[in-house]
Parts: structure tokens; C-alpha cells; sequence
């Protein structure tokens, strides 16, 4: 059986184009972002990838909170105190401020992460502006508690779930592959924000590495079945792409192992 794929959108802010690339863009003009969590559904079980953010967060960080990412997972059959398997692609505020929310899970994060979260780099302001402080403590507070497992190369925790390192965006960046009804889908996360990072070889302007960045790029593209398979992770065109899961859900839930218009 393959697995279910969701998306499911819970915030999103108004932006321009230049502020998503390395280097602006020449013809500036609106160019909102969406937040998202996803969750990857096979034979009763539900593993989530990454966690969303908090309502305060929102408001301190001036993005319209739409919903709780967690507690949307109900509106797909997914009771959040039952999760027992949550993957942090990175430790960035907007994948990991919720993780409080899942009382049994184990959270699944690459090492080289959680030393970037908590290392020499997090004196720099620039760098440290995509961290909540609190968000790093509580995973560390989860490790100690023998809830965190901690991943190296690519592995494959779950029968047709693979976990892929990267880097660029953040020092510990992975991505998710899923086998699918159609095909291997890849929750890009942030190796790529939108559809254009990657279509256009073109940097997001949040970097810790740029070089990891679009090198980033060749590893979706070399383990997706196609460009078609690989979501992005703020991009709102992947609610317009993606159907709905039921009409209800249209603007907050997608199908992702479903092809896209």
C-alpha cells in the first residue's frame, strides 16, 4: 500500500518577490507565502513532517495566523496526542514551534542541525533571526527525555519514507521522499520555498550556505520521479495545484499523492 500525502496550509504573509531571492529580483511585484505542515498517511499511521508555529509567534513575527497547525491535523482523521513519529526538517521557528503539541511523538532531526541551533553561529543576529530560542531549548529538553532520534545520511525509517540530508537554507536541512499512489513525491521543505528557487536556480535569501543551497536543487530533482513530484514548502501555488481533500478543505488541505492540475 502506498502512502497518503497532505498538505496543510495555517499561515501566510504578504511579501514582495525581491525579498525571496538572493540579490532581489528585477521586476519586483507581490509575492505572498504560505506556511505548511504535512502529513504522510499509510495503514492507520501518521507521520507528520514538521510542526508549524504558535499563535504568539504569529504575532510577534507580524505573519497572519490562519489556524493551529496541529490541532487542523483532526480536520484529516489525525488525533495529534496519538502521533507517534513527527520529522523536524530543520529547527527554523516556522517547523518546529508547535512540536509542544504532540504528547507522545518522537521527533526525528539531524544531528548537524541541533549543533547549528545551539552552536558558535547563533551569536550572529543575522542567523539567529530564524530561531525561536525557546523552540531550541524544548528540543534539547526532548533529547534529554529520549524523544529525539537522530538521523545521518539517508535512511528510511518507515517502508517507502525516506529522509535525504541537505543543506544551504539551514546547516541540518533534510527533505522527505514518499512513494505515492503516483509516484516519489518530495516534501521539499526548504530546500526550496517556491516553485521558482528551483525552476529558476535561483537562491532564497535566507542562506546559511549558498553553494548547499543550489546543489539543494539537484537532490530534489535526482530523487523525485520528475519536477512535478516535488512540493515546495511556502509556495501558495500548491494549494491551487493540488486538490482539496474534501470541498470543505479547499484553501487548507491538499492531497500531494494526487497529480496536479
Amino acid at each position: 500500500m502506498s502512502w497518503e500525502v497532505y498538505a496543510l496550509r495555517y499561515a501566510r504573509r504578504d511579501a514582495t518577490a525581491a525579498q525571496h531571492f538572493i540579490g532581489g529580483d528585477p521586476h519586483d511585484g507581490p509575492m505572498p507565502m504560505d506556511y505548511f505542515v504535512w502529513a504522510c498517511v499509510k495503514d492507520g499511521r501518521a507521520v507528520i513532517v514538521d510542526t508549524g508555529f504558535t499563535a504568539e509567534v504569529a504575532a510577534k513575527r507580524k505573519r497572519e495566523w490562519l489556524r493551529c497547525p496541529v490541532e487542523s491535523l483532526r480536520l484529516l482523521g489525525i488525533a495529534p496526542e496519538a502521533v507517534e513519529d513527527v520529522v523536524l526538517t530543520h529547527l527554523h521557528y516556522d517547523h518546529v514551534g508547535s512540536f509542544h503539541l504532540f504528547p507522545r511523538a518522537r521527533f526525528h532531526l539531524r544531528e548537524p542541525e541541533m549543533q547549528y541551533a545551539t552552536g558558535r553561529y547563533m551569536r550572529h543576529a543575522h542567523l539567529a533571526h530564524s530561531f525561536e530560542v525557546e523552540d531550541v531549548v524544548g528540543i534539547v529538553r526532548m533529547n534529554f527525555a529520549g524523544r529525539v532520534a537522530f538521523h545521518d545520511g539517508v535512511v528510511e525509517p518507515w517502508p517507502g519514507l525516506k529522509l535525504h540530508p541537505t543543506g544551504g537554507h539551514s546547516a541540518g536541512l533534510q527533505f522527505v521522499s514518499v512513494e505515492t499512489a503516483r509516484g516519489r513525491v518530495v516534501l521539499a521543505s526548504d530546500v526550496t520555498h517556491f516553485y521558482a528557487n528551483l525552476e529558476q536556480g535561483r537562491p532564497f535569501s535566507t542562506a546559511f550556505h549558498v553553494g548547499e543551497m543550489l546543489e539543494g536543487f539537484d537532490r530534489l530533482r535526482a530523487v523525485a520521479d520528475s519536477e512535478a513530484h516535488i512540493v515546495p514548502g511556502h509556495d501558495p501555488l500548491v494549494m491551487a495545484r493540488y486538490p482539496a481533500v474534501r470541498p470543505e478543505l479547499e484553501g487548507i488541505a491538499v492531497r500531494l499523492d494526487r497529480p496536479p492540475a
